[in-house]
């Protein structure tokens, strides 16, 4: 009898201690499962991040490379069409206020304000035929519709990036490693002119 009360509780000790080592394996198993994930999350998040910023500065080398191009037009267009004197003033107000932003936001507002103050420009300089055929005045044309065409691509590429980011940043439950490791959800670039949207091109 009394070896069988003996048995009977070494076999509940052995089976509480089974339990109790199950149960804190699991428990270990699951930090560390938990672990893997949040840095694989975090790793991703940080690969994003620098995807959204190589992106935005794709969309940076051609927006400059645009900048550059414009007081060759303004000035080409002003040797035919030298009292337009507003017009001209408004494009080169506009190219250093974008030149000048600091933020995807601050730099979509400047580009709509440049874009319209081009469209002016364009319109002005459909006036003068002359001006069409000047060899200068072509190739800056030529050179434009190109950079225009790269910034539309960069635009989409940086825009795609930019949204896998916010899902990620958005989605359960990445979003806790997000906001603990306080990640920013990234702005998208847009154009309000529906012109530009259609990616125009520079055509007189």
């Amino acid at each position: 009898m009394f070896n069988y009360i003996f048995i009977k509780f070494l076999i509940s000790l052995i089976l509480k201690y089974l339990t109790t080592m199950i149960v804190t394996y699991a428990l270990i198993g699951f930090v560390v499962l938990v672990a893997f994930y949040g840095i694989g999350v975090y790793n991703k998040l940080v690969k994003l991040t620098t995807l959204v910023d190589e992106a935005w500065s794709g969309i940076d080398v051609q927006l400059k490379k645009r900048y550059d191009l414009i007081p060759n037009l303004v000035e080409t267009v002003k040797g035919y069409a030298s009292h337009e004197k507003e017009t001209f003033e408004n494009v080169t107000k506009a190219r250093n206020q974008a030149q000048n932003a600091t933020t995807v936001e601050g730099q979509q507002a400047a580009e709509n304000q440049l874009n319209r103050a081009l469209i002016n420009l364009y319109a002005v300089a459909e006036q003068y035929p002359e001006l069409k055929a000047n060899e200068n005045f072509l190739s800056l044309q030529n050179e434009l519709s190109v950079i225009e065409s790269d910034i539309e691509k960069s635009r989409r590429y940086y825009n795609g990036t930019t949204r896998d980011y916010n899902i990620l940043i958005d989605q359960f439950p990445s979003n806790i490693i997000a906001g603990m490791a306080n990640f920013k959800k990234a702005g998208f670039f847009e154009i309000d002119i529906e012109a530009e949207r259609k990616n125009p091109q520079v055509k007189f």
